[in-house]
């Protein structure tokens, strides 16, 4: 059976499939990411590979053939033309070829069949073919995990700007002066809107600082209780990306807002609310649907796969 490696990189966890034409998922595999040791991303770079050349021989076992092509995500900064990992301060590496070791590795048929995505456009992608995007032409896909991403989905496809840094919308500044990012910037909406930004508040809020239970979806819960603290915690951290996403949809007009990541675990308890900030602060801009991702977790490890049955498809045109 024809099939592609689909292999998603995480700080740490690394999500895998084999996947086959129509997205459907053959075979899957986690495995824990390799932490960079004292001399650096040597063992995070070998984890992978080691996991990618494990993932070859499992089609070869399962399915009497190797797989035709290889896609891979990782999260930081990259050059998806080069194939190069540019930057990942949580995985410790800077400018690994990427693409290059991967072909040396698995040795494919098509010799360099592997494509190099970033973790949360790769998301975007999936979400558009196979999840709540299908049949938009134009959406935009905003991950609210420990940090914020998004992509841009235009036609099946996600914009990645011209230097591979398009969807960065954690990173758009909502309140002038607020709180240091990792950036650089100060207020930029993933240090007040990203789960990790709101399980802080909310462990400072209630007493808690530093306890790893009073995360976002413990504040979510205390929101749907009445907790007077919660809420306030809640609606800061909902005020400031109704901001973003009107920001970002006043540039780009999307018809659809898909929300994942942690934080659009909360259901309508995040829904609810954002939709009518988001109203509240429009004027002459169309409101766009705002959604929930439907592939949860698994977005951008098929989303890693798509990657690798595009570019097959473009060579073979």
């Amino acid at each position: 059976m024809k099939h592609v490696i689909a292999l998603d990189v995480g700080g740490t966890v690394m999500k895998a499939a084999l996947l086959a034409p129509d997205g459907e998922a053959l075979h899957q595999e986690r495995r824990a990411t390799v932490r960079p040791d004292g001399d650096g991303s040597d063992a995070v770079v070998e984890g992978i590979l080691g996991f990618a050349e494990h993932l070859r021989d499992e089609g070869l076992r399962r399915f009497g053939e190797a797989p035709l092509a290889a896609g891979v995500t990782v999260p930081g900064t990259i050059d998806e033309q080069r194939g190069v990992a540019l930057f990942s301060a949580n995985l410790g590496w800077r400018d690994v070829p990427m693409r290059r070791l991967l072909s040396e590795r698995l040795a494919l048929a098509g010799g360099d069949a592997v494509a190099l995505g970033h973790d949360v456009r790769a998301g975007a992608l999936a979400e558009g073919r196979l999840g709540a995007g299908q049949g938009v032409d134009r959406f935009l896909f905003v991950a609210l995990g420990t940090g914020i991403a998004g992509g841009y989905g235009i036609d099946g496809r996600i914009e990645s700007g011209a230097h591979g840094q398009s969807g960065e919308i954690g990173h758009v500044v909502v309140r002038p002066g607020g709180p240091r990012c990792g950036c650089g910037q100060r207020g930029c909406l993933e240090t007040l809107a990203s789960a990790g930004a709101v399980g802080r508040a909310w462990a400072e809020a209630s007493g808690r600082p530093g306890d790893a239970a009073a995360d976002a979806a413990d504040c979510a819960r205390a929101v749907e209780a009445g907790d007077p603290r919660a809420l306030a915690v809640w609606q800061e951290a909902v005020d400031a990306l109704a901001d973003g996403i009107v920001m970002a949809h006043t540039l780009l007009d999307p018809a659809t807002v898909i929300l994942g990541g942690g934080l659009a675990e909360a259901g309508d308890t995040l829904f609810t609310p954002l939709r009518a900030a988001v109203l509240e602060r429009l004027t002459f801009q169309v409101p766009p649907a705002l959604v929930p991702a439907m592939l949860k977790d698994t977005a951008g490890c098929l989303g890693a796969g798509l990657l690798a049955w595009d570019l097959l498809e473009s060579r073979a045109e």
